[in-house]
């Protein structure tokens, strides 16, 4: 795994909003799709990694996205520049090559 500055989430309810956040994301700014979390009971998380600037660029703008749908709600969202290195241990869990199968 490449080191990053940050980590951008946007948590939200619902696999639609969740894949919008995440495309919105991902086409805003040079970020890296790091994984998801179906935390409970539907409420989804989008993990992104990059810089700071590109990190709260993609949140900004997967926050956006969601709040444009209709019946949509953004629960939280937050970018954490230059986080702990034991954070890794809970994100790998969550990692896009962990959760699909290639």
């Amino acid at each position: 795994m490449a080191s990053y500055e940050a980590l951008g989430l946007v948590e939200t309810f619902g696999l639609v909003f969740a894949l919008e956040a995440a495309d919105a994301m991902c086409k805003a700014s040079n970020v890296e799709l790091e994984g998801y979390a179906n935390v409970a009971s539907g409420y989804i998380t989008v993990l992104v990694r990059g810089d700071v600037g590109a990190c709260t660029a993609a949140v900004d703008a997967g926050v956006a996205a969601v709040e444009a749908m209709e019946d949509a709600n953004v629960y939280s969202s937050i970018v954490i520049a230059r986080p702990h290195q034991d954070i890794d241990k809970i994100i790998k869990r969550y990692e896009l090559s962990s959760l699909v199968a290639e």
